[in-house]
């Protein structure tokens, strides 16, 4: 069949690389793509907002089978624009809706659908701008550290995380008054700062039936020892060490099965990927977020342990045919590190020559910001490549990895040393964690 993936990050060039590997695979298009994807799949230079041509693409190119890659073409409805055409209604597309993306695209929604329906998360209090005063007086009264959240879409910077009360009433100003954030900050949200691990888990759901994907500890912040601003991701490891049988039972039932069960009760038929962002609490599940797809870095680690064709779950996903099947995963560690550009998250220059990128490696080389341009490949972005190592042990994934890492230059490049370094400690000494 004829498969269309839409983005053009490094989430996008491993759901071609997995793709591709598929004998159901015929031909392969990525809009827009990356210089990565254009080595897998053919690049369509077609913007992921673009619902029309997008649209018509399908149609022109017989189409049987769409992979949404990021959340803004979720949370703006391209769903709703293909079930609403006759000629696309046909076409499955793997992707909820936007009543179900408002999972990701509204956090003062998911928080109270997670009360709605009893799933255990932190407490918290939202604000709109003309609501400061009440949210100043509402922080003095709290106790730090506080977590503030941007209600809608911020590229997965949208979270300040303060250690003082005068921190949070400078934060939750910069957010809601001069809109820090832009639209994004026409509502903030004062959550309790939960104490433990961080995990997230990814499921692959038909609206009825579901699968549970390979979990993945991300690395948000751009400074090692978790210090400094939050990125979109700097890298991940799957799986997780402190991610047991037991905890992850407890994920099934307090926070998997209420959440479908949830979307069934309010009339949403999802289907596609939920990423569930959690933390452990001296061995609780606790969900601090949901998004609408998968996740980038985390796509890099979770994608490469699937042993299985993936095509017929995804398309059974988005059929509604989910029932019955399943994925068989590889029992190795995978390990990603994430190198971008200099100056992300804040200001950084595009435009620069990476070099290496046809050097043998046995790593995996995942593009995200990167553009062709006269033969050569330049950065495009802020995170430009995501190099991924699998071996039997962590140790040895993370040795692969920055082996493959070391091979890559370019001027100003910046990646984070310690990814999995964490892990690798709390494996040494784990009867003291939990």
């Amino acid at each position: 069949m004829n498969i269309l993936i839409i983005g053009n990050g490094g989430r996008e060039h491993t759901f071609a690389w997995k793709i591709k590997q598929s004998n159901l695979c015929e031909n392969l298009f990525v809009a827009p793509g990356n210089a990565g994807t254009t080595g897998t799949a053919q690049n369509i230079p077609i913007a992921i907002d673009d619902f029309e041509k997008l649209g018509q693409f399908c149609i022109d190119r017989k189409i049987g089978l769409v992979v949404v890659g990021p959340e803004a073409p979720l949370v703006n409805g391209i769903r709703d624009f293909f079930e609403n055409r006759p000629q696309l209604k046909t076409i499955p597309l793997l992707g909820p809706g936007k009543a179900g993306a408002k999972l990701e695209g509204s956090k003062d929604f998911s928080k109270q659908f997670m009360l709605r329906h009893s799933i255990p998360t932190a407490k918290a209090k939202t604000f709109q701008v003309n609501e400061i005063s009440q949210a100043i007086e509402y922080l003095d009264a709290c106790t730090p550290p506080l977590v503030l959240k941007a209600d809608g879409l911020a590229a997965g910077k949208g979270v300040i995380i303060t250690e003082s009360k005068e921190e949070a009433k400078q934060a939750i100003t910069e957010m809601l008054v001069e809109k820090k954030f832009g639209a994004a900050s026409t509502k903030v949200l004062v959550e309790e700062f939960l104490s433990g691990i961080e995990l997230s888990v990814f499921v692959l759901t038909d609206g009825k039936d579901y699968i549970i994907l390979p979990e993945a500890k991300d690395y948000k912040r751009i400074g090692e020892g978790d210090t400094g601003p939050n990125t979109g991701g700097m890298g991940a490891v799957s799986p997780v060490v402190f991610a047991t049988a037991d905890f992850m039972k407890k994920v099934e039932e307090r926070v998997v099965k209420p959440t479908i069960s949830g979307l069934q009760k309010e009339g949403i038929d999802y289907r596609g990927f939920i990423f569930i962002g959690l933390m452990n609490c001296q061995g609780n599940p606790y969900v601090i977020e949901y998004n609408a797809r998968m996740g980038d870095p985390e796509t890099q680690v979770v994608l490469p342990r699937i042993k299985s064709d993936i095509i017929p779950v995804l398309l059974a996903a988005a059929q509604g045919e989910l029932k019955g099947k399943a994925i068989e995963v590889a029992d190795e560690t995978a390990v990603t590190v994430v190198m971008v550009s200099g100056g992300y998250p804040g200001n950084f220059e595009k435009g620069k020559v990476i070099n290496g990128l046809t050097s043998p490696t046995e790593a995996l080389v995942f593009q995200a910001g990167t553009k062709e341009s006269g033969g050569r490949v330049t950065t495009d972005g802020g995170r430009v490549l995501a190099i991924t190592g699998m071996e039997a042990g962590l140790a040895d994934a993370r040795e692969k990895a920055y082996h493959g890492v070391a091979k890559l230059t370019w001027e100003g490049l910046y990646f984070r040393k310690d990814i999995g370094q964490d892990l690798l400690n709390f494996q040494s000494d784990a009867s003291a964690k939990f």
